[in-house]
Parts: C-alpha cells; structure tokens; sequence
C-alpha cells in the first residue's frame, strides 16, 4: 500500500499534549511518512502553536473521508476542526471538563474515521484521565472508551514499549485491591496472545515472551502466594502447548534485568505498576503505549500531560515521535 492516513491528535490542552503535537508535525519529514489527518479544536491548536512557536501548514477539511492535501515532500496537513472550546482556552496545567470535552471529541472523531476505514491508525499526544472523567468518559480509560466506539468485543490491552522490549498486562487501571480476583487462567493466556500477534505484525518472527508472577519473588513456592501455583503457571504451560515461546512465572523484581539484556522481547506483567515502573526507569522519554486488540494501530507517548512543565516549551518530543513512527509502521504493514 501507499503512505496510510493517520489520525493525530493534540491531546489535552491544558497539558503539553498541543506543544508536543506542533513540534512533531512541524518536521517536514513526519509529514511526508504518512497522510496526516489533524483532528483538533481550533483553540487548543493555536494554544499550541502559540507555546511551541510554530505555525503549521494546514488546510482545513469538511470531513475525514476528504481528499487530503498533496504532501510528497511534507507539505500541508488535512485539518478536521470541532469548535468545543468556542475560542475559550481553559486554564494550564489544571484538569478541565473543558479540556476534557474537547479530547473526547477528538477521539470520537477519530474512531469514527477508523471504523469507516477513512484512516488506518491514530497518534495521540498525551490526554489527562481524570479530565475526560470531567467531561463525562465513564470508561476505565481511553483505551476502553476505543473499545466501545470500535465495537471491538475481544481482549484488548495497553502495551508499553522501549526500544525493542514490550510489555503488556492482565489487569490496567484497575485498584490494587482489586487485581487478584482478576488474575485468571484465560486473563493470562489473553495477555500473552494479543501482544504475541502484535510482535509478530511488528516483524518479531517468533516472540519470546516472559511472564511475571503477582506476588513477591513469584509466590516464593507457595509461601507469598498461591497465584503462581494454581493459575500462572498452567496458563503458561497451555501457552507453551499451543506452540508459543512463554515462560514463567518469573519473579517480577528480577525478570526486567533479563529482558533489559535482550533474553525476552516481552514481558506480560500481571497489574500496571509492576510493567509500568521498570520501562519508564529504562526510558521515559522514548517511551511509547500501543492500545493492543483494536482494528487499527493506536499509540501515545508513555509520558503524561505533565502539568508541571505545561506551556514552558520544554516538553521532549521523543515518545511522540516514537509513538508516531510505530503507527506507521504498524498501520503501513497492514
């Protein structure tokens, strides 16, 4: 296939979503790699010119299934603009309905652009949780808010990847509380199968998967914890008999060194701190969120609205731009 047509997003306008957003879009060379469709609101695009010091060469589109400027060498990029904000930039670094609103319907443009096949993946700059609550998201998180705007009815999961490693998890944002009731057979067997299937459409022949245990030293035989006995361990052995290289359970202080040393190209970690804390030690800035299970490609930057730096212009762009190349890859990779 050609260049795929990809949705992008600013993300939330009271963090450095927008700032990110114009950076990257900014190099001629991003553009060129890829259809960029924009999907923004007008305030929170010239909220993040204004901060990154950049002006964008866009021309603005009646809908995502428009013809899309001509850029073989990066020249404008499509527009679709919602008016939410009516010109009303809300505050910095704050969370907002306002600015909550204005992600939602963003994103709501973007699935449905995806699920009419007008677009083959979707970029977002980080968005605030607690502001799409604000604005009525009754939903775990985006990526479950996707699953329902897709119509997707299978496993789905967040997966989070530096440089070569990948990790996915059996439960996200869920209470702590709350994990180990969800620690089941199938749960596991779910997570290592979708981030299986995504390694190998990420051009990984034969993923190498670990598996960590959930308690301490992976239950330490019995006696932290029966989880690794009872649960973890067989769904690993019926992964092994389907043929898939998984291994485990590992003790989940221990398993990131070896993969850190290149002995697995995915870890599948069993709550999100677990998976969460070890990648964005080895590298936060690069780090990128790939929404697993969905029809097509959706990646983030691991980083999040980082209300503390919002509209300095300091925000690094390297998850971004990170998050953008795999969209791409993904998406032109069919």
């Amino acid at each position: 296939m050609g260049r795929p047509r990809i949705a992008f997003l600013l993300g939330d306008v009271g963090g450095v979503g927008p700032e990110m957003g114009v950076k990257l879009l900014a190099d001629a060379v991003v553009r060129a790699s890829a259809e960029v469709l924009l999907i923004a609101d007008p305030a929170v695009l010239a909220e993040g010119e204004r901060i990154a010091g950049v002006k964008l060469p866009v021309q603005r589109v009646a809908a995502a299934d428009a013809p899309l400027p001509a850029a073989p060498s990066g020249g404008a990029l499509a527009w679709l603009a919602d008016d939410t904000l009516r010109g009303a930039v809300p505050p910095l670094a704050q969370s907002t309905a306002e600015a909550g609103r204005a992600s939602l319907r963003a994103l709501e443009r973007a699935a449905a652009a995806a699920r009419a096949g007008h677009v083959q993946g979707i970029v977002f700059a980080p968005l605030n949780k607690h502001s799409l609550r604000l604005a009525g998201m009754t939903h775990e998180d985006e990526l479950r808010y996707l699953q329902e705007a897709l119509a997707v009815r299978g496993f789905v999961c967040e997966f989070n990847i530096t440089g070569a490693l990948w990790t996915s998890r059996v439960t996200s944002h869920v209470p702590i509380k709350d994990v180990a009731p969800l620690i089941t057979q199938p749960a596991v067997r779910d997570a290592v199968h979708i981030i299986e299937r995504a390694l190998r459409r990420g051009g990984v022949a034969r993923p190498r998967i670990a598996v960590t245990g959930l308690n301490p030293h992976a239950g330490d035989g019995g006696s932290i914890g029966s989880e690794e006995i009872e649960v973890i361990e067989p769904a690993v052995r019926a992964l092994q008999a389907e043929g898939l290289d998984a291994r485990g359970p590992f003790s989940p202080d221990t398993v990131f060194i070896a993969a850190r040393r290149g002995d697995f190209d995915a870890v599948v970690s069993m709550y999100h701190d677990q998976g969460q804390i070890a990648m964005k030690l080895m590298g936060f800035e690069r780090g990128v969120t790939l929404h697993g299970g969905l029809p097509v490609p959706v990646t983030t930057p691991a980083s999040g609205s980082a209300f503390d730096i919002a509209g300095q212009g300091v925000a690094r762009i390297d998850g971004l731009r990170a998050a953008f190349e795999l969209a791409v890859r993904m998406a032109s990779a069919g």
